[in-house]
């Protein structure tokens, strides 16, 4: 019987070194997961457009701000930053948050993320106003978002209302759709219904020219934000993918080819060149290379100091940022 027990360990072992990605397993409950499913819903329940992992410039420090979602809708812009908190919250007196894992025990102290919503808005609106656009007082809101069904807060009536917790985020309905506004704050009132298009046209077409993560989108429906640095393994495979570099290539696309129906040998990998005069490219414009199933990507998410390895068998696409 314990034969059949360890035999049954090795083989399950086995099945996960092939078929599975640890990298890709860890992921499950990951911050650029929450970032897009958040985005995804408010989309759906509110229309407009959600520009996903932006990298703003800071004027007065000269680096780049962070923005997990700018959501643009009729008459306003908000700044959502999203908040994977899960375990016991406190609010400290300071504004700061601690943290404390459910059954682990493991502390965490997090800046005040209201205040970091509330400056990343100011940013956003201060690089708005560089590129052009005059904004009406109050256009730009900002709100926190926490999706995270393991989210408890201690005292909820220290959360700040600012912050949308789990519970008030499942009890939004796309069937009782209003304006942001109605919901978040009114950002923005009155006004002349042109003068209203003229700003989102010109909100989107910067947002969509603004700097951003690189983003890899995994099997499971899995994404990660954060920069890609280099491909790794055989040499003969690295020579053939020399020519994806973020100065050349803005997309990728993995498909798998299978031996004997099985498990991926080959990949074929399709890219396109970037192509600063339009978005995105046709298919007569994909270039395409075959590698081997074990060739990695080197990945460091913009959430991690501790860069990660991902098989190409388990990516479905990768963009790269300009």
């Amino acid at each position: 019987m314990w034969v059949q027990i360890l035999c049954g360990l090795i083989i399950y072992k086995c099945f996960r070194l092939f078929f599975y990605d640890d990298d890709v397993m860890d992921l499950e409950t990951s911050d650029s997961n929450a970032i897009f499913s958040v985005a995804n819903r408010l989309e759906k329940l509110y229309g407009g457009k959600a520009y996903v992992g932006l990298r703003i410039p800071d004027p007065d420090t000269g680096s780049r701000e962070n923005i997990d979602i700018v959501l643009v809708t009729k008459g306003e812009g908000v700044v959502v930053s999203v908040k994977n908190f899960s375990g016991f919250v406190s609010v400290n007196g300071d504004g700061s948050w601690v943290s404390e894992s459910e059954g682990r025990h493991k502390v965490e102290v997090h800046p005040d993320p209201v205040e970091e919503a509330k400056k990343r808005a100011s940013i956003l609106e201060s690089y708005l106003e560089q590129r052009g656009v005059a904004l009406p007082e109050g256009y730009i809101s900002y709100k926190v978002m926490i999706p995270n069904p393991k989210f408890r807060a201690i005292y909820s009536n220290f959360i700040p209302p600012e912050v949308i917790t789990y519970d008030q985020w499942v009890q939004l309905k796309s069937e009782h759709k209003t304006t942001v506004s109605g919901w978040i704050k009114g950002a923005f009132r009155g006004g002349k219904k042109e003068m209203q298009e003229s700003i989102n046209q010109q909100l989107n077409f910067i947002l969509s020219t603004a700097p951003i993560w690189d983003r890899l989108e995994l099997k499971g429906n899995k994404f990660v934000l954060g920069e890609f640095l280099e491909f790794k393994g055989k040499q003969e495979d690295t020579q053939i993918l020399r020519y994806i570099k973020r100065s050349k290539v803005s997309h990728l696309i993995v498909q798998k080819t299978s031996m004997f129906g099985l498990a991926p040998s080959r990949l074929q990998v399709l890219y396109s060149f970037r192509d600063y005069r339009s978005e995105g490219a046709s298919t007569s414009e994909w270039n395409e290379v075959t590698v081997r199933s074990g060739t990695e990507v080197l990945f460091q998410p913009g959430n991690s100091n501790k860069v990660r390895k991902f098989k190409l068998s388990s990516i479905l696409s990768m963009s790269l940022s300009a």
